[in-house]
Parts: C-alpha cells; structure tokens; sequence
C-alpha cells in the first residue's frame, strides 16, 4: 500500500499538501494534526482515502503511536511531509519557558521522532519535505527561539538527504518568507513585529517545494527576492544582518 504522511494537515500550508498529493493517485493519507475535528472535515473533501491521526507531535508517546501504526500496517511511504510547527514573536527573556520548550519539542524534536520513525517504511523513490523558515539561515532577536529550531530543521534535512542517497530517498528542507496562514494567529502576540516585506501564499510555496524536489535539490526557496536575501545572509557579517532586521522591527539591537 502507498501511502503519504503528512503532519501538521489541518491548516495552511500542511493542508496545500494534503490537497497536492490527494491528486498523486496514491493508495491513502495519513492526517496528522491535534485538531481532529479539522482534519475530518478536510478528509472528506478529500477523493484519497485518510486515515487519521489526532495527536500532539511534542510528546513521545504521539510519536510512539505512529510508530505502532507503522509497524502495524508496513505500508510503502512514498511521501513524508513535516509541516507542524508554531513560533512566537517575542523576546527569549520575556516568553514563558514553557513556550520556548514547547516550540522545541515540536519544531525539532518532532521533526525528528516522525522522521526517524518513518524512514524504515521508506523505499527508493521516496520524498521528505521538511518545514524550515527563511529564519533557517540567520540569527533572528525577537523570533529566537523558533528561528533557532528553524536552523536546526535546516541543518538536519541537508544532512540527511546526503544520508540517505545511497537509499534513493531524498529530503528537502521547505524555507518559505512570510506565509499568511493561521501561523500568524499564534505568533503574533503584540507588536513586536511590524515589519512584513511581502507575502507569499501556501499554493506558491507548496508549488515550488515540488518542483525544486524534482530538480533534486536539498532546499526550496519560494520568490526570487527571497533567495536574494538569503544570499546576502551568507554573503554579509550575521551582526549586520541582525542590524538590519533589528532597525526593519523598530526593535533595539540590544534588550528593550
């Protein structure tokens, strides 16, 4: 049975995955989001059948639960796509240390446990789309710590893609700018953040995530001024780049 896995189903840009691959002619989704209200009603829009999975990605025993059900069907996974995730726009010092553990667990952490979980039932031919950020690639003060899980999901996925070649799997981080999705509902707390440059939509990103899988390439960056930036981030002292955005947010370089 061929199957894709997708988490983070029930909204934004996890869902414009679901509603891409729906079209793939594969054998069933798996739906994989706390809101299982949200992903019934998503699954019977759907013409794939689902099967679906309510479960918290930041807790070990969710985690377990697909790797029992894995184990239990052996199904061949030919797409796996990680786009849970959440982030709040504040400083580290003044964000609950509940939160900060929270946005670790469940940008990294869980990004990790599903993954690993998932590779064994994965043959050649095999895709992972890994959720990062334009964030992924520099140090952003006032998004911090989801920023930083972002890195990691950066440096993770490029690194295991070059693992897994020998097995014909291919994995690819997805480092989308600004995104208006229900992201924003979370992470937007005050106005810590003022500065959008531009938006782009889910449909954008999700079309150029599987064109760039299909060039083989390790990262998709959706908008051409969006790679720009990404260039001039590895191009340009990281201080100066923090400058920049620190100015960009009316924020001071140091604490408020």
């Amino acid at each position: 049975m061929n199957i894709a896995l997708i988490t983070g189903a029930s909204s934004g840009m996890g869902q414009e995955f679901v509603r891409r691959i729906d079209t793939m002619g594969l054998d069933e989704l798996w739906l994989v989001s706390r809101r299982s209200e949200r992903l019934k009603e998503l699954a019977d829009s759907l013409k794939t059948p689902c099967k679906l999975i309510s479960a918290d990605l930041s807790k070990t025993e969710s985690i377990d639960e697909i790797a029992a059900l894995l184990a239990e069907r052996k199904p061949n996974l030919k797409i796996l796509v990680n786009a849970s995730g959440f982030g709040i726009f504040k400083d580290a010092a003044n964000t609950a240390l509940a939160d900060q553990y929270a946005m670790i667990d469940l940008n990294a952490r869980g990004l990790v446990g599903v993954t690993h979980v998932c590779l064994p039932y994965m043959e050649r031919g095999g895709e992972i789309y890994q959720f990062g950020s334009l964030s992924s690639f520099q140090p952003v003060p006032w998004i911090n710590i989801y920023a930083a899980t972002k890195a990691f999901v950066l440096s993770y996925t490029r690194a295991l893609n070059v693992e897994l070649k020998p097995r014909g799997i291919r994995a690819m981080a997805v480092s989308p700018g600004w995104v208006k999705t229900e992201f924003f509902d979370h992470a937007v707390k005050d106005d810590t953040i003022i500065y959008y440059n531009r938006y782009y939509t889910s449909e954008q990103v999700i079309t150029r995530a599987l064109r760039d899988m299909k060039r083989g390439k390790d990262v998709s960056i959706c908008g051409f001024p969006v790679r720009a930036q990404v260039l001039l981030t590895k191009l340009l002292p990281h201080k100066l780049v923090m400058a920049i955005w620190c100015k960009q947010q009316k924020q001071p370089r140091g604490e408020k």
